[in-house]
């Protein structure tokens, strides 16, 4: 309980330090903006003079979406350091200082954040596997025990034998931590973050004794949206030890953050800026001057392909449809993913993935996120590889069609049944005398089956190649490559390969797997008539706090199937726009004013239980001049295409189609930025959305 007195003291220091602050804050726009002539006077401040250079640190980019909203800003906080510049060279009275601050720290409810991995209560063990980091550093042989790391320390650092043993152990800890983060005149050691501002001025009070204690204004990140593509956005971090050899030499200190993944890593040099340099002029302990060597640059803002209205709706079309449908024949139907691109250029427009998390929720519930059920943190647009099924047939008839191998009025007999190198395949109806549109429409087994066998493997993966199947789609967040079913395959992998395979690599039914992401992209390319795009989600870069635009990405071309017959589209195009008018009401695709384009697949997941199934579509809209193409799966369900109308509404609604403007407002707790791309400081983020529901990432200090 504070007293009367107490408080008044703590009002005359706070005076006192705004009123240093003011004058110090007029002496250095003396000395940085009116001139710095004295500087240059080497005898200035005496002999006992001596100067330094430390890093400014640049504020991070912030990542917008489409529309200009923030999605990632950036918040201040207050950190108390300990500043080398002050620290003294004398062990004994640096250990007597560490201790002082570790005990004041704690009775303002403020632990000291160490990582030595050894716990703090004797006898000493490690708590983690992998030591062999702190070995090295410690100069100790690779079976030393965690006794002989504090052992080292207490006898390196002269940690006396007076300090009871948990206060030995203490100081070890402090020591370490300043070696392993290189305490140094340009790399402070974070004593305490987020510090309160009574706390400061008490630790501040403490500093004449304890020298070398400084509060510093630190950045960190701030989530405004966590739960718009939380895998893509990604996280920052701090550097870890087997990171750093290779960051150093990019000018980055230990006490950085770095992108760890999504966009926070993709985009990590564009975001990251360039830190500042500043001389600081010290005489008889004090500083005398600091002059700028080098200006910081602060981050670009990196803006989406992505409106986040369309993203939150199309999150809640693929958890609502599964929801509703949470099984599939007694089995489980509860994960799911949805990609959308914009047909004319590769952007991505949407990726949900069921189950999902927020990223407000990552740092203190990792663990949790972890080993949560179905894997909320596992991308599946991007790296769950699935059996395409009968969305690959558009693949095989464009093998055929373009090779020659049948053409629209080739036609086979379907008799449900197909026998084939003395093994029986079905069919999914009795179809009669089919030719390839038609074929497509119904999904028919015993026409693919023959083309396949016509084509051969070797065609069926050259298409499957040329449509980019078993390659990256080349993202800038990074892809799973996915897996072609063709004899190299199975030869890696040691397996036997048997002439049966052949068919049904055909179908897609067979040892393959592709993301959703590819799958997409694969009718993005049909309705393109075999122009395929790299996905990107990046649009364009921006000056921080500005409009200025940097640069814009522009659409890239993967690859063009060159075409040895004009019809080859046709009639794989018309079997699917026929396709889609097979959707039932109230899923059904009609009067949307424009065609769609679909082909749907129920691959069988489990060769044992033919009740084990995944439900997958492809698709385009407006079928005859896309816009926008798509692919979603649902694991272990059926019907996946009673998404789809739902889909393409949400995007006419955000994003405009057909000659349609968007009309979609964003939900009351979405908020956007003023002036997107800019600046969005704590103060304006926080507007009309609750503190509480606001989160930070990894910090980063400010020098």
């Amino acid at each position: 309980m504070r007293t009367f007195s107490d408080t008044i003291k703590s009002i005359i220091v706070i005076i006192m330090v705004v009123s240093l602050g003011v004058l110090s804050g007029m002496r250095l726009m003396k000395i940085q903006v009116v001139g710095g002539e004295d500087i240059a006077d080497p005898n200035k401040f005496g002999t006992d003079t001596f100067k330094f250079e430390r890093e400014v640190k640049a504020t991070r980019g912030e990542i917008v979406d489409f529309n200009g909203h923030t999605i990632i800003a950036n918040d201040t906080r207050c950190d108390l350091v300990l500043q080398r510049a002050f620290f003294p060279d004398d062990l004994a009275e640096g250990n007597d200082i560490l201790l002082k601050i570790s005990t004041a720290l704690a009775s303002y409810g403020y632990a000291f954040e160490e990582h030595i991995p050894i716990t703090l209560d004797a006898p000493y063990v490690y708590t983690e596997e992998d030591v062999s980091d702190m070995v090295k550093k410690l100069n100790l042989n690779v079976y030393a025990t965690a006794e002989n790391c504090i052992d080292k320390l207490i006898s390196d650092y002269e940690i006396s034998d007076s300090y009871s043993q948990r206060e030995q152990r203490i100081i070890a800890g402090m020591r370490y931590e300043m070696l392993d983060r290189d305490f140094s005149y340009s790399n402070d050691l974070i004593l305490a973050k987020d510090v309160d501002p009574e706390t400061v001025v008490e630790m501040k009070e403490l500093s004449n004794y304890c020298k070398g204690i400084e509060a510093v204004d630190a950045a960190e990140r701030y989530i405004v949206r966590g739960d718009i593509l939380p895998h893509e956005i990604g996280t920052v971090g701090p550097i870890y030890a087997e990171e750093y050899s290779e960051l150093k030499e990019q000018g980055y200190a230990l006490n950085d953050v770095v992108g760890k993944s999504g966009i926070e890593k993709a985009m990590e040099k564009q975001l990251r800026g360039e830190s500042g340099t500043e001389e600081v002029t010290m005489r008889n302990g004090a500083i005398v001057d600091i002059k700028t060597i080098k200006d910081t640059v602060p981050g670009e803002t990196v803006k989406l392909t992505i409106d986040g209205a369309f993203q939150l709706k199309l999150q809640g079309i693929l958890d609502n449809f599964i929801a509703e449908r949470p099984y599939y024949n007694g089995y489980p139907a509860n994960k799911g993913a949805l990609v959308v691109l914009d047909a004319k250029t590769g952007a991505v427009k949407g990726m949900a993935t069921a189950p999902t998390y927020n990223l407000k929720d990552f740092a203190e519930h990792y663990d949790e996120l972890l080993k949560a059920e179905n894997s909320p943190m596992f991308n599946r647009c991007t790296f769950g590889q699935y059996l395409p099924g009968s969305t690959f047939k558009t693949i095989t008839a464009t093998a055929g069609l373009n090779e020659g191998v049948v053409n629209g009025e080739t036609s086979f007999v379907c008799h449900t049944g197909y026998l084939y190198h003395g093994g029986s395949f079905s069919c999914t109806g009795y179809h009669g005398p089919i030719s390839v549109r038609r074929a497509i429409e119904v999904s028919c087994n015993v026409y693919f089956y023959e083309l396949s066998d016509r084509l051969g493997i070797d065609n069926i993966t050259k298409y499957a190649k040329l449509y980019g199947l078993g390659s990256s789609t080349g993202i800038e967040t990074g892809d799973a490559a996915g897996f072609l079913c063709n004899p190299e395959t199975f030869a890696e992998r040691g397996e036997p390969w048997y002439i049966g395979y052949v068919i049904q690599a055909g179908i897609g039914n067979m040892s393959c797997g592709f993301t959703p992401l590819q799958l997409a992209n694969v009718a993005c390319t049909i309705g393109n008539r075999g122009l395929r795009y790299q996905p990107y989600l990046v649009d364009s870069l921006y000056e921080y706090g500005s409009n200025k635009l940097v640069k814009k990405t522009e659409p890239t071309v993967a690859s063009q199937i060159d075409l040895n017959y004009d019809y080859v589209y046709d009639y794989i195009i018309g079997g699917m726009m026929d396709a889609a008018r097979n959707v039932p009401a109230p899923y059904s695709l009609y009067g949307l004013g424009y065609d769609v384009a679909i082909k749907t697949g129920t691959p069988q997941t489990d060769i044992n239980d033919l009740n084990k199934q995944n439900s997958v579509f492809i698709g385009f809209a407006p079928a005859n001049d896309p816009e926008v193409a798509f692919a979603g799966i649902i694991e272990g369900g059926e019907y996946s295409k009673y998404m789809i109308r739902s889909i393409l509404l949400a995007y006419q609604e955000c994003y405009g189609m057909n000659g349609v403007e968007p009309t979609a407002t964003l939900p009351d707790e979405y908020r956007p930025n003023t002036t997107a791309p800019a600046q969005t400081t704590a103060a304006t983020t926080q507007a009309g959305e609750d503190t509480a529901n606001a989160a930070t990432t990894t910090t980063t200090t400010a020098a």
